[in-house]
């Protein structure tokens, strides 16, 4: 089922989640409608609090060489941490939750996750390039926090006067 996706200025987004402790069907339901819920958005990655779910999950699925995103790639991470990270990319981001927007972030280049699978099996992943970016925004996500809080302050004020304009006009 596709869920909504709630955006800025949600004050939701700022909700630091809660580790999962139960690995039920509640939260098979839960992962099943986010990858449909990102799917459906033409999204590669999505943390519970955007479908005002404020758990440790996240799911990510980078699309292939041909520009296609294989569910037998799909990545659910459940109470992901971070624990290693090394150099430096600068890659375009964009978020389901702040619409129409895209902008430069500076992230780490090389990360280690560990995290749990749905069934609550321990798991851990090497990321690099595009895929250590995506597991760091989601995961932003998880700490309440949002990709627009990166940028430089001029450029944080040019978002807030361009994003409000923008609402206005819809």
């Amino acid at each position: 089922m596709v869920r909504e996706v709630i955006t800025y200025p949600n004050k939701l987004l700022r909700t630091k989640s809660k580790d999962v402790e139960e690995f039920d069907s509640e939260l098979h339901t839960l992962l099943d409608d986010m990858y449909d819920t990102m799917i459906a958005q033409n999204g590669v990655g999505l943390a519970a609090i955007q479908v005002a779910v404020p758990l440790n999950v996240l799911i990510i699925l980078i699309p292939d060489e041909e520009d296609i995103q294989k569910k037998d790639s799909l990545i659910e991470a459940i109470n992901p941490k971070i624990t290693y990270k090394d150099g430096v990319q600068v890659f375009t981001e964009g978020c389901l939750s702040v619409p129409g927007f895209n902008e430069d972030v500076k992230r780490a280049q090389h990360i280690i996750v560990e995290y749990q699978d749905r069934f609550g099996n321990n798991q851990k992943m090497e990321a690099e390039d595009f895929l250590a970016v995506a597991w760091q925004h989601e995961m932003d996500h998880l700490e309440g926090h949002l990709f627009i809080e990166k940028l430089s302050l001029i450029k944080r004020k040019k978002f807030e006067k361009e994003y409000k304009k923008a609402q206005k006009s819809k």
